[in-house]
């Protein structure tokens, strides 16, 4: 996942877990240097991270990786984004943006936000406000 030196994967994991009161335990350096370590924006499962954390050598449970990942949105580094109500996918780009799923490949990707245009949206019923709008555009190769 990242091509960066181990140097600046550490200083990274441990800014981006102490800008947000996370203490940088070994598990949680490990994922975060995963997730952010090269300075890219990327969205995973947590199956994913688990498969790349297994292949740097770390170990970590699946358990682990799936209560880090809520641990770390909870904490606002991360966002989660449900498709087909059931999988999950983690955002480290915290901006308002749309995503393309690419359904043949079960991929996440960002959609270029400068050419969405939402007009309107109904208003939320009574005693509710709308917290976020999610644009999920769904594709498949033709």
């Amino acid at each position: 996942m990242t091509d960066a030196p181990a140097s600046t994967h550490i200083d990274r994991s441990t800014q981006w877990l102490s800008g947000a009161g996370l203490r940088p335990t070994r598990q949680r350096m490990a994922l975060a240097g995963l997730l952010v370590g090269d300075g890219h924006d990327r969205h995973v499962t947590a199956e994913s991270l688990f498969d790349a954390a297994a292949g740097t050598g770390e170990k970590v449970s699946l358990a682990t990786v799936y209560n880090t990942l809520r641990a770390f949105c909870d904490a606002g580094l991360l966002r989660e984004i449900t498709v087909d109500g059931s999988k999950s996918y983690f955002d480290t780009n915290m901006s308002d943006h749309p995503h393309f799923y690419w359904e043949d490949e079960n991929r996440l990707t960002d959609a270029p936000a400068e050419q969405l245009q939402i007009a309107r949206v109904p208003d939320a019923p009574d005693g509710a406000e709308i917290a976020s709008v999610d644009v999920i555009i769904r594709l498949r190769r033709s």
